[in-house]
């Protein structure tokens, strides 16, 4: 058994089939996912300044949604920059170190999605049915210290787990029948009977998820339970809104990560499975910016002031670079006061006749 330990040292790479091996469908595999990714990015950074810039939003449930917005940022850079390296190389191969990064970083920000999102329910809950204590309650140090837990749980388990793989000794096939180094797949591959290190690899995820699940689901309960007391029609609609957004990424990050595994557990090919993943890897983390920004009116208000004020900024910094521009050759081959030029120009576009000086109109001409 030491030998197989050691012989897992020494394996110098693995090889990630991807999705095809068909070389026709590599440009359009690389224009999907470089134009997922590129969308995934911008869209949870403008949530992230949106919350930042706008004072209103510096509350509980604004501060969840931007760390979750940099959790999926992170989520799919830890699987997609390497996928788009492959294929613009026509390498497929990647080192065991690597390797063994990737699926480390994956599973610290796969479980920090799970957990916010059970953090998220939480806040919703003390929103809605202690709404009279929800600021005491949901303190500023109270929200640092939950992601911070958050953050503790999910670093602790990828260590975990990336030492129990580092246990297992693999066999001769070192193909991993996927697009990143997915934990299941990994532990698919190998050839040793550690049971220990089995058992570990696949419950403790499954316990992981489905304490999160248990906390939203519970959360949602009291918050209907809340909601049913409401005589009025209109207030019962007007809170269950607020947890609109929320509700619909949980419902499509648990039932994609449902799919991927039925699918890995019924159908047992290995495309099927990669195919999957993408659902809960790439695409949700897309969907997340357009969900809370067509749900939630507050987002989606940020958004368009914070738009505005980079058009704004765009703007000015092409005009500024026109004027700077305008200075130099003025300079140099008139010798021209660029200030009284553009004032002249913006006197005739629209300066009232009677505010105008014989001043504002002489050219200064230098010595």
């Amino acid at each position: 058994m030491e030998s197989g330990s050691n012989s897992t040292r020494r394996i110098p790479k693995f090889v990630l089939t991807g999705f095809s091996e068909n070389p026709d469908l590599q440009f359009l595999i690389f224009a999907l996912f470089l134009s997922m990714y590129l969308v995934t990015v911008l869209g949870n950074l403008l949530i992230i300044m949106a919350i930042i810039s706008q004072s209103h939003l510096h509350t509980a449930m604004y501060f969840f949604l931007s760390n979750l917005s940099f959790v999926d940022i992170c989520f799919t850079s830890t699987t997609v920059p390497k996928m788009l390296l492959n294929i613009q190389t026509q390498s497929k191969a990647i080192t065991y170190e690597n390797c063994i990064t990737q699926m480390c970083f994956f599973l610290v920000f796969a479980e920090l999605d799970n957990l916010l999102l059970a953090v998220m329910a939480y806040d919703r809950y003390v929103a809605i049915c202690l709404s009279l204590h929800y600021t005491v309650i949901m303190n500023p140090q109270v929200c640092m210290l939950l992601v911070l837990l958050c953050w503790v749980v999910s670093v602790l388990h990828a260590l975990l787990q990336s030492l129990m793989v580092l246990q297992l000794s693999f066999c001769t096939d070192v193909e991993i029948p996927h697009f990143f180094c997915e934990l299941n797949q990994l532990a698919q591959l190998t050839c040793s009977n550690n049971f220990p290190s089995h058992l570990m690899i696949h419950l403790a995820p499954v316990l992981l998820a489905a304490t999160s699940l248990s906390a939203i689901l519970y959360s949602y309960f009291k918050i209907v339970s809340c909601i049913c007391a409401f005589s009025s029609v209109q207030r019962k609609y007007k809170t269950f809104s607020t947890c609109a957004s929320h509700l619909s990424i949980v419902s499509l990050f648990y039932s994609t990560g449902l799919g991927v595994y039925l699918s890995s557990a019924v159908t047992h090919s290995s495309h099927s499975a990669s195919r999957a993943s993408v659902m809960y890897t790439v695409v949700t983390p897309m969907l997340n910016p357009f969900i809370y920004s067509l749900r939630n009116k507050d987002v989606k208000r940020a958004l368009e002031r914070l738009l505005r004020e980079i058009y704004i900024l765009i703007k000015g910094a092409i005009l500024f670079s026109g004027i700077s521009s305008l200075q130099q050759q003025l300079h140099l081959r008139t010798g021209i006061h660029w200030r009284q030029l553009l004032f002249k120009a913006e006197t005739e576009d629209g300066c009232p006749e009677e505010t105008c000086t014989a001043s504002d109109w002489q050219v200064t001409w230098s010595a």
